[in-house]
């Protein structure tokens, strides 16, 4: 039993010595992923529309000319290169962690009711308030996915056993099904109110600003650290609450605070790209084939590498259907849907 145990520690990094080797190679595929990851971002400066040349948006960013029209279009592509670098890495980050918090493979930002809490909260403002712009719904958004994974926490926090991952499952499967409702109620009262709001919830980084970008930014840098600074208590939740217990974590406290950071980093992204799904679900899967179980290194590689998917998506959203568009969101629900199945028949997402 004491061997076991040690070898389960030491699989998750909490004990013992880590292979050197096996710290490099995960080094190298996570700065392979930075590569990647700015080889996507330029893609996205380059790729539209109107297409240009990488030697365009290179100078466009080193000697901006504003008489040149492709130097114009490179600058107004960069908000929207940047929300999906940040959407992506904290729906990432928020997926990785609530597979943790809730020790649940199948766990995503939704599991505690922050999508249906954001949608609601966006459609009651639009509906109370008449707000229109994004700008505005962001606030809205943030307080409804805040709200909603305080209830849930709330309710699966009842009884003896506290904070089980099975209550808090359950518990925002519920809250989900009757925000849903609610919101459905109103949007069918108003054609007008659907109509704004079928924009948004579709899942987009395109006609964002740095006027929507900027508020939301500190509430993702907070999440971030908070998510990144959690991997050892992650590791120790997913070993079971009375092992964890054993290595000296408050288990209710530990699964508060990440909860917390997940809640700013997935109220702060879906209220500015909307709910974007399959990122937070299908990327913390596919790094494991990397990473293995330590999410000392799966949250620093889903913050690299959710991003590379949802800016392909959007760059690949861009050019099917010229001269429209078809949102980010649609194409990495395209996309997740057949890698996710893929992993899941392969095996190749290791265990939590």
């Amino acid at each position: 039993m004491r061997l076991s145990t040690t070898t389960a520690l030491q699989t998750r990094g909490i004990g013992g010595p880590r292979p050197a080797d096996g710290v490099g190679k995960r080094t190298t595929w996570l700065v392979l992923a930075v590569v990647v990851l700015a080889a996507a971002c330029a893609a996205s400066l380059a790729i539209g529309a109107r297409e240009l040349s990488l030697t365009t948006v290179w100078e466009a960013l080193t000697i901006f000319d504003p008489n040149d029209g492709n130097h114009a279009v490179v600058i107004a592509r960069i908000p929207r290169t940047a929300l999906g670098v940040l959407a992506g890495a904290a729906l990432g980050l928020a997926g990785a962690a609530m597979q943790g918090v809730a020790r649940n493979p199948l766990a995503d930002p939704g599991i505690l009711g922050l999508n249906a809490g954001a949608a609601l909260a966006v459609v009651v403002s639009i509906y109370l308030f008449g707000v229109s712009s994004l700008s505005g719904y962001i606030w809205f958004a943030f307080l409804g996915a805040g709200a909603a994974a305080a209830v849930v926490y709330a309710i699966a926090s009842r009884g003896r056993d506290g904070a089980t991952p099975v209550k808090l499952a359950l518990a925002g499967a519920a809250l989900s099904a009757g925000l849903f409702s609610l919101m459905n109620v109103i949007l069918v009262s108003s054609q007008d109110i659907f109509d704004r709001f079928r924009f948004w919830q579709v899942g987009s980084i395109g006609g964002r600003d740095w006027s929507v970008l900027l508020p939301a930014l500190p509430f993702l840098v907070v999440g971030a650290s908070i998510v990144l600074a959690s991997g050892r208590v992650l590791n120790g939740l997913a070993l079971g609450d009375d092992l964890a217990r054993g290595l000296g974590h408050n288990v209710a406290l530990s699964r508060a605070i990440t909860a917390v950071g997940v809640v700013l980093l997935c109220g702060s992204a879906t209220a500015l790209a909307g709910p974007i799904g399959f990122l937070g679900l299908v990327i913390p899967h596919a790094v494991r084939s990397i990473t293995g179980p330590d999410y000392r290194w799966i949250l620093p590689f889903s913050l690299v590498s959710a991003p590379i998917l949802l800016i392909t998506a959007d760059i690949i959203g861009r050019v099917i259907l010229l001269p429209g568009e078809v949102p980010a969101g649609i194409v990495t629900a395209l996309l997740g849907a057949p890698v996710f199945i893929w992993l899941i028949r392969r095996g190749k997402g290791a265990g939590l």
